[in-house]
């Protein structure tokens, strides 16, 4: 495991057989009340949690933050691309091992203000990871270790209270408007392709936590987050990998575009997965998305490396399926994980073709998004960085919590189909929404 804490003087280690559920035990930490910041980061066959901030790299518009361990917080205005001011950043921590996890917002590839803060990443004090039925803990502070150690050992979770469904067909005319206003524009010859999307204001405080349970349980994410960071709350299933890079700089990224309801019974989910594959309108949204990351990656790997597999494959995330690739190759020399994102971010999927032309319709045709469309992210010391693309997700801040969920629109989409979209995307966690007791 790496983890920077090499500047701490002090530095403990446990293994911890467990037997519960991971997705238990990571929301028991997350509920515990011993730290105020956590992320939890789920990949296939692992789950990170990482708790308290012994470094932390905050972007807002216009200033970046950071702080390392003791050491007083020190600001500085940026401006550019802010996955260059993030790894500028990173690349002034003092230890010469560290892990971090944070979160990066839609706005930051715009440098959008009216949208608040764009990227938030701690390098945890005590971070867990999970996998192979054990845990391994390593903290900056002994004592939080052991009651690491302790909560792990300890067989027995709280009890995740029942969830209050929200209505995910709330609010349609007004999405509906502004999707025929996006046909219109790209019938103009503006874009190809944008993706319209619409909040869901949730009417009652959530049990974040108890929402990532319930809705876990019932999703078949690519990857799944759950965070508390400065008073801000998210959880999520991405089914999609924006961006994972390897420490040998080997890039994958998995865009799914081209959407059909799924977990309706075997002969219906037969029937529009037919419907998937054979749509035109669907096909074409895919390959153009499928193209347009393969042209990304040409900017930053070597060209001859650059590949397409899976071309198309139907993968099933939770409520809906869809048709996905991925497309990868091998950073040129010079090139960073940093470079990898910013050359992806925001996913083509959750933006649109081109990409400039699509984010400036997306700024004329909803408030900023924030969260939704980023990216959750872990990212190393080595180079290596895994970043999901925020969809199916629920937020929660200032006394309000919301879903969103959007659709891509192409020269064929009708604004009824695109809204039944959003309903299908938006099914994968209203139904598990918890009220906060």
């Amino acid at each position: 495991m790496s983890f920077g804490v090499r500047a701490v003087q002090v530095r403990a280690e446990a293994a911890v057989q467990i037997a519960a559920d991971p997705l238990l035990l990571a929301a028991k930490l997350a509920g515990s009340g011993l730290f105020r910041d956590y992320v939890v980061y789920e990949r296939p066959g692992c789950w990170t949690f990482a708790g308290g901030a012994l470094g932390e790299v905050v972007l807002d518009p216009g200033e970046l933050r950071v702080r390392w361990a003791d050491a007083p917080e020190s600001s500085s205005p940026w401006s550019g691309r802010a996955a260059a001011a993030l790894e500028a950043a990173f690349a002034t921590a003092p230890w010469a091992g560290w892990s971090a996890y944070g979160w990066i917002g839609f706005e930051a590839a715009t440098g959008d203000a009216r949208g608040g803060r764009l990227a938030h990443l701690i390098v945890p004090r005590t971070e867990v990871r999970i996998e192979a039925g054990r845990a391994t803990v390593v903290s900056a502070d002994p004592r939080e270790a052991d009651q690491v150690a302790e909560l792990l050992a300890d067989p027995s979770v709280p009890p995740v209270p029942a969830p209050a469904p929200i209505d995910v067909r709330a609010g349609g005319e007004d999405y509906r408007a502004r999707v025929a206003r996006a046909v219109a524009e790209i019938g103009e010859g503006r874009y190809q392709k944008v993706i319209a999307s619409r909040p869901l204001p949730i009417p009652f405080p959530v049990d974040v936590v108890g929402t990532y349970v319930r809705g876990r349980a019932a999703n078949t994410p690519a990857r799944s987050f759950l965070l508390g960071l400065d008073g801000f709350r998210a959880t999520g299933f991405s089914p999609e990998v924006l961006a994972a890079v390897d420490a040998s700089g080997s890039v994958t990224t998995q865009p799914l575009a081209g959407t059909r309801a799924f977990g309706r019974g075997e002969r219906a989910d037969s029937a529009t997965r037919h419907e998937l594959e054979t749509d035109p309108k669907e096909i074409f949204e895919h390959a153009v998305s499928v193209r347009a990351s393969q042209d990304e990656l040409y900017g930053v790997c070597s060209p001859d490396t650059v590949r397409v597999t899976g071309f198309m494959t139907v993968k099933e995330r939770g409520s809906v399926q869809h048709l996905g690739s991925s497309v990868s190759g091998e950073l040129a020399p010079g090139r960073t994980c940093w470079d990898a994102l910013d050359a992806l971010f925001p996913g083509v999927t959750a933006s649109g073709i081109p990409k400039r032309e699509a984010m400036e319709a997306i700024a004329r045709l909803e408030e900023p998004r924030g969260l939704y469309a980023g990216a959750v992210l872990a990212v190393a010391h080595d180079g290596s960085m895994d970043a999901a693309l925020v969809l199916r997700a629920l937020y929660s801040e200032g006394g309000r919590a919301w879903l969103r969920a959007g659709a891509g629109i192409v020269t064929g989409s009708t604004p009824e189909r695109e809204f039944e979209e959003t309903c299908e995307k938006l099914s994968s966690i209203a139904p598990y929404v918890v009220p906060l007791a």
